[in-house]
């Protein structure tokens, strides 16, 4: 990697508001921000909206659309296409 054109690479906590959850990893990402981490260490906290611990998919209450009754009131209402 050629010196001084990459970001600095280092330890960043990612805080879920909504699930209460945060991780700490490692990435590019600034923040003004800090926290004092479980270790005793401070680091720069990003907030953010989903994580895997309030997204849907990820805590199993993903509801799935019923797309084929969708269509199928649709033609009933509508008729079936190509129909004169």
């Amino acid at each position: 990697m050629k010196p001084g054109i990459h970001p600095a690479y280092r330890p960043v906590v990612f805080r879920d508001r909504a699930a209460g959850y945060a991780f700490l990893t490692r990435s590019t990402a600034t923040s003004d921000r800090t926290i004092e981490w479980e270790d005793g260490n401070t680091y720069p906290v990003i907030d953010v909206e989903t994580s895997s611990a309030s997204h849907p998919f990820y805590t199993g209450t993903a509801r799935v659309l019923d797309t084929a009754g969708r269509v199928e009131r649709f033609e009933r209402r509508y008729g079936k296409r190509g129909e004169s």
